[in-house]
């Protein structure tokens, strides 16, 4: 395998490592109550997943 013939600067390395942070986590609306929640998880407001209900959710006073 091949070896780089000249360095990459510190400022080139950086610029590369420094585009981790910007992208937001993944949100999508729940069908049944509206709620934003992640995709692929047990919705927190109506305790729903796949139309089915998993979690059952008190009303908080």
């Amino acid at each position: 395998m091949a070896n780089p013939t000249s360095r990459h600067s510190k400022s080139r390395r950086d610029k590369r490592k420094a585009n981790w942070k910007g992208a937001l986590p993944p949100v999508v609306k729940c069908p049944d109550c509206g709620e934003f929640k992640a995709p692929h998880r047990v919705c927190l407001g109506c305790g729903k997943y796949d139309g089915k209900e998993v979690l059952a959710v008190v009303e908080k006073e």
